[in-house]
């Protein structure tokens, strides 16, 4: 829910279930939720087409329609439900047959779920970085969620710009000490013009 800030503006953010914020593991849902909306869908749809069928031709709200609609709903329920299926691996274990595939040492990486075929057969796919400072390859990996198969991968250089991270804090240090010391010179330059009285 979007809340007014200091200034009175009301800005949008994400409900706290699926706010994950930037502390602890995340856990993806499992793609078996789907037949709980299938169950529903069939369930509805078969009160509805029922529902028109037994009143007859003199119902005036439930007509053919409603029975069409019915139907459409219920084969929707039962396409869900079929497409439901459990995870057999998680984005973890997709990570790790990703890095055991791609053949170089992984730094950064990050997994996404995707659904493929007419199906919606569910598919990890994974983002790699390699350990160097900054990367050097990256690739894409996609292990099939459900017997934890690689189907297919991705990789090459690295055309992004990174910074190194390891040495940006001594980057920052260095900064701040050369600013300083411009500070001081531009005291001492202050105090020590000539025309002050000398």
């Amino acid at each position: 829910m979007a809340e007014p800030d200091e200034l009175g503006e009301v800005r949008d953010e994400l409900p706290e279930d699926l706010d994950r914020g930037f502390v602890g593991a995340y856990k993806f849902p499992d793609n078996s939720r789907r037949k709980i909306t299938g169950a529903l869908c069939f369930a509805v749809g078969v009160w509805a087409a029922t529902a028109a069928l037994s009143l007859g031709s003199d119902a005036v709200l439930l007509n053919t329609g409603v029975v069409t609609g019915g139907v459409l709903l219920a084969l929707a329920g039962i396409y869900q439900f079929a497409a439901g299926r459990r995870f057999a691996v998680n984005e973890n274990e997709a990570l790790v047959a990703a890095v055991a595939d791609v053949g170089f040492a992984v730094g950064h990486a990050s997994a996404q779920l995707g659904w493929r075929g007419w199906m919606s057969r569910p598919t990890w796919r994974v983002l790699v970085y390699s350990a160097e400072d900054p990367p050097e390859q990256r690739g894409l990996v996609l292990v099939d969620a459900l017997n934890g198969a690689v189907l297919e991968k991705w990789v090459e250089d690295n055309p992004e710009t990174w910074i190194e991270t390891a040495a940006a804090p001594d980057a920052a240090d260095d900064d701040e000490a050369a600013a300083g010391d411009h500070e001081r010179d531009a005291e001492t330059s202050v105090t020590t013009a000539p025309g002050d009285g000398a």
